[in-house]
Order: C-alpha cells, then structure tokens, then sequence
C-alpha cells in the first residue's frame, strides 16, 4: 500500500502530498502543528527550483581575498550581457557580498508562498533582471557576524537553492565561500545529477596557488568538471606611461595549473575601476563593457557559454539516439526538444536545430516559431 493511501486523520500516517508553498519549512508559521512529511517537500522544493535552471557554475576560491566575488559578479553580469537569464548565489554566509556587487546594501527580502524573492538587478544593457540571492537581505545590518555550527550552514545551502524563488534561469552563478569544508560539500552532494561545472579564481602568489590546487584536486575527485582558471590580480598598468607590470610573478602558476592539466582562462588586471565598480554596484563588464577589465573576464565568460552548449548538446544527443530507434517523434518528444530550444539565445537557436537535425539525419529539425507565423 502506498504511503498516500494512509487515512489522513492517522497519526501515524505519512503524508509526502506537496504543501504547495515554495519556501523550507523553517520558515512555515505552521511547521509546529504541519502533519506532512517534511523531507519529501524540502527535497522536492530543491527538485523543482533546479529543474527551472540550466547550467550551474561554482566559483571557487579554497584562499580567501582572492576576488572569487568580484570573478562571480562579473562572470554573471558578462553572461547577462549575452542576453542569457542568469542568478546569482551567494553561498559565502561569514562574507556575503553580493549584495555590494550589485547595488542592494540595506535592502531586505520578503517572504510569500512562492519563496524568498532574490532581488532583481536591472540595466538597460541586459534584456533579463539579474536575480541575486544572499542571506545579507536576512540579516539586520550588513555587519552582524554570522557565527553559526555545521548544521546550520546545512539548512542554510538547501534555503539558498530551494526557498529563493529563482525563476526560470540559464545559468546560476553560485559564490562559494573559501575552503572545502561544509558549505561546498553540502552543495556539491545538493547539485549531483546536474549541470554543474566549476570555475576557480586565484592570485599569482605561491600562497594563493597551494590553497587553489587543492580545489583542483577537490573537483576532479568528485567528477566536477573544472572550466578553468581565472588569475585576479595579474597584472598592473602603469596609469602614467600605460606600461604593463605584473605584482606577483606567475611562471610557477602556469607550471603547476599545467601539471594538474587546467587551463588558465583569464587575466585580470588589478584596477581601481575594477574595485569601484564593485563599491558602487554596478559590474564594470555592463558599466564599461569596451574597458580592459570587461575585455579580460570576456574569456570566462565565453567558457561558460562553450560548456553550457556542449552539455546541452551532448544531452540532446543521448536523446536523439534513443529516439532513433523510432523513425517518428512523438508530438509530446517534438513538445520537449522545442521547449529545450527555447531556452537557447535567438541567434544560437538556428545553428543548434541544424545540428540537431543533422543528428536525426533529417537535414533540419523543423522551425515551429517560422511555421506559426
């Protein structure tokens, strides 16, 4: 007998019916007197949040004060530019910037029977709102220090993904805090079975470079692909002759990133329009988006994007080959690949359907938008 058919005045009874509201249960002001099962709905709230969202990119940093924020604001906001619909997440509870990164210091978050609404950063340079979550929109004042246990930095990572209501997004940009403990496992364990791919910022110093190899050796032990390296901090203009020196010199990072076969994306200059940009709110890739600095994270960006679409690709392959088994696709099969093809950029679109199509064998998957007009 399953669980359902219990009579539900049994006390005894197991209930793992959807509630229907899209926050954890911490946050119910009926939690004290709720009868349903309360890990089937956490579980299926996390399911439905990420089943709305493409591609997950974790930018990791296992040595503080290199930048992993900046790297996260930016990556998102260059991703935003490209016209995709992109989050962000702000996973570093004992620092939680993003709220600096754009523009939302002092401002709060409500809480309804959707969710947690993240905040929606908006600019005439992007055509969707970026959706910035972070537990600073929960805390009294941005420097209240957050000295909490294991369990909960636990429930926090499972409120992040599943109690803020994301919305339908292509990629969600999540910045991790430093280190490999809790916080990055309790994610990673979360995010099994998805579209996870990591990018990991680093400064040249030797320091920086031990800590950040043993991110490294974190995500090849878990199987998570690596996109690459982003180096912040590599460099400096000389705002007098406009000469070009690097701080720190970076001829071990090239050689031990080669040894453990992981490339170096980016260079990032170290810049006062950088940081400001930053202090003001506003990522300098949107602010000055023909600037060296957006010029620079460009290459990250464009890693992301490239991973994104082989994945999508190499998922639609699978299924085309299934499928080949069957001469005829099914309305409800051509339904979902179209619906897959929608969350794809306008000008990516076309390509992606002949290359699909070349995949059935059929020359070109049909045009339903060019039919319907």
């Amino acid at each position: 007998m399953s669980v359902s058919h219990f009579p539900s005045h049994d006390p005894l009874a197991l209930a793992p019916e959807d509630c229907g509201r899209g926050h954890a249960c911490q946050f119910c002001p009926d939690e004290a007197t709720c009868q349903l099962e309360k890990g089937h709905h956490e579980k299926q709230l996390i399911e439905s949040r990420l089943a709305r969202i493409g591609q997950i990119i974790m930018v990791m940093a296992n040595k503080g004060g290199v930048g992993k924020s900046t790297v996260s604001a930016n990556v998102a906001a260059g991703l935003a530019a490209r016209g995709y619909r992109v989050g962000i997440a702000d996973a570093d509870i004992h620092g939680p910037n993003q709220s600096r990164f754009f523009g939302f210091v002092g401002e709060r978050v409500r809480i309804d029977k959707r969710g947690l609404g993240p905040r929606a950063f908006r600019t005439e340079s992007i055509d969707h709102p970026i959706q910035v979550g972070s537990l600073a929109f929960m805390m009294e004042s941005d420097d209240t220090p957050i000295v909490w246990r294991d369990a909960y930095k636990h429930d926090f990572m499972h409120h992040l993904i599943g109690s803020f209501d994301w919305g339908p997004l292509d990629f969600l940009v999540i910045d991790m805090p430093p280190g490999t403990g809790n916080e990055l496992i309790t994610l990673a364990d979360m995010l099994e079975g998805h579209d996870v791919a990591a990018l990991l910022a680093t400064t040249p110093q030797e320091v920086a470079l031990m800590d950040s190899l043993k991110a490294v050796r974190f995500c090849q032990e878990r199987g998570m692909p690596l996109l690459g390296v982003v180096e912040n901090m590599a460099g400096v203009t000389c705002p007098h002759c406009g000469g070009e020196f690097h701080l720190f010199p970076r001829s071990h990072l090239a050689a031990a990133l080669a040894e453990v076969g992981v490339e170096s994306l980016a260079q990032i200059p170290l810049s006062p329009a950088l940081a400001s940009g930053s202090d003001a709110g506003r990522p300098i890739v949107l602010d000055a988006p023909h600037g060296p600095e957006a010029r620079a994270f460009m290459p990250a960006v464009e890693a992301c994007i490239a991973h994104a679409s082989e994945t999508f690709a190499a998922a639609a392959a699978d299924s085309l080959q299934a499928l080949s088994q069957h001469p005829s696709m099914s309305d409800e099969q051509s339904g979902e690949l179209e619906a897959a093809l929608a969350s794809v950029p306008d000008d990516q679109r076309d390509a992606l359907r002949a290359e699909l199509g070349a995949l059935l064998g059929a020359g070109s998957l049909p045009n339903n938008d060019d039919a319907s007009r």
